[in-house]
């Protein structure tokens, strides 16, 4: 598939917002967005591009007519990456003719207990900054030879996170898949991993808080995308 192709799907999706003041998962600034979300409902277009997702990934097996592919398992962060999980696990049903069944899995972010902050004696939990799995899914990832998807890289915080939970149960990624870089993610930036792919490369201008001149210009922040709406919350406003 093209990059034409995928802004195609993207366009058609309505994936790309522009002309907006939106707040990015790294807090940081900028006028475009790429929203992943609108493709999800899609299921035709959603099921086209992990199959490209997966493509650098497939190696040839049992000669040059056959293909295999050189993982056992998908691991998507969520929430996201859980769709993007199950469909390139479905877009390796070839694999399965060949007596190989692929996992698809997602990690989740580790909470743990907290007193409540009110001594209203509610259950109340925080958030610990990792990424783990839950549900007995560590059978799906330990000693599995593991390939990353990801919808949007900004930072590649999500993924190196995602990447880290594999290895700590004993699975080996391969690499990282994205539908779209568009904070020029390198491999490093995601745990040093063998490859990083995707299937848009988009450079977009992002601004610290400080910097930011819709900020200074009084600009509404969108809070129907991104983290407008986390942010003005932390703001107090």
């Amino acid at each position: 598939m093209t990059e034409e192709r995928v802004k195609e799907i993207f366009s058609k999706a309505r994936a790309v917002i522009t002309d907006t003041h939106v707040v990015y998962a790294s807090w940081r600034h900028g006028k475009v967005y790429v929203n992943k979300d609108a493709i999800y409902p899609h299921v035709g277009l959603i099921a086209e591009l992990c199959g490209d997702m997966i493509a650098p990934f497939c190696v040839a097996a049992f000669g040059v007519e056959s293909v295999g592919v050189d993982f056992d398992t998908i691991v998507g962060p969520e929430k996201g990456g859980i769709i993007l999980s199950q469909w390139a696990a479905y877009n390796s049903v070839h694999v399965r003719e060949l007596g190989k069944d692929i996992y698809a899995v997602y990690a989740e972010k580790e909470t743990v207990a907290i007193p409540d902050p009110e001594g209203k004696e509610r259950k109340c939990f925080a958030e610990t900054g990792r990424f783990v799995f839950n549900r007995g899914y560590v059978d799906f990832v330990r000693d599995k030879r593991v390939l990353v998807v990801e919808d949007v890289l900004t930072t590649g915080t999500s993924a190196r996170k995602t990447v880290e939970a594999v290895r700590v149960v004993g699975g080996e990624v391969i690499g990282v898949s994205a539908l779209c870089n568009r904070g020029g993610v390198t491999k490093e930036d995601v745990g040093d991993v063998p490859k990083l792919t995707a299937l848009l490369n988009v450079r977009l201008e992002t601004w610290a808080e400080e910097e930011c001149s819709m900020c200074k210009q009084g600009v509404p922040i969108n809070t129907q995308v991104g983290k407008g709406r986390e942010y003005l919350a932390r703001k107090g406003k």
